[in-house]
């Protein structure tokens, strides 16, 4: 995974994922899928960033941002989303008396995390972000990021297009619900 990704201008989409830390389900534990949303949100009222696909996992996010100028720092996007998101799912771990996550969370932060000012660790410091230059490799991500919610050992609903936290309900319904694609014919 990358851990410092510069935005380049001559790609618009990133395909970008990152992971809650050690995998564990923290978004299904405190229900925080919403905190995603929040955060798409916004990007699209603070940048413009769109958000054109996506999925939150029990444990982890794929989407796939649409950057309308070269000026948006991905790494300080995705950081600082990724902070704003740690508050509102430690608070409600806490709300939910999960001490026992809340202690492991405590527990695993290195000297330079608590140098910095975190008090949990919430997230792997780093993200994956893969540039999209070509439509093959969009259509790629696309359906990656749709089916992911039942593939492996996610079986979480019994039609991809069903799941929830997923914008495949868009694509394949035409069911809108807030998510706002945009359009990438200037993709070869």
């Amino acid at each position: 995974m990358s851990t410092r990704t510069s935005h380049n201008s001559e790609a618009p989409l990133f395909f970008i994922t990152f992971t809650c830390h050690r995998w564990l389900p923290l978004f299904e534990l405190c229900n925080g899928y919403d905190v995603v949303f929040k955060w798409f949100e916004y990007l699209r009222e603070k940048y413009a960033i769109k958000t054109t696909a996506y999925t939150i996992m029990p444990n982890h996010v794929h989407c796939i941002l649409f950057f309308p100028t070269e000026d948006d720092d991905l790494n300080k996007m995705v950081g600082n989303g990724k902070r704003f998101m740690a508050y509102e799912l430690i608070k409600r771990l806490q709300d939910k008396g999960l001490s026992e996550i809340l202690l492991q969370l405590k527990e695993e932060l290195t000297d330079r995390d608590v140098a910095k000012g975190q008090k949990h660790k919430v997230f792997e410091s780093s993200f994956d972000a893969k540039p999209i230059y070509h439509r093959k490799f969009l259509l790629q991500k696309i359906n990656y990021i749709h089916q992911n919610c039942v593939r492996g050992k996610w079986k979480l609903v019994q039609h991809w297009e069903d799941y929830e936290h997923s914008s495949a309900g868009y694509y394949v319904k035409n069911k809108l619900d807030g998510f706002l694609p945009v359009h990438y014919e200037e993709l070869n």
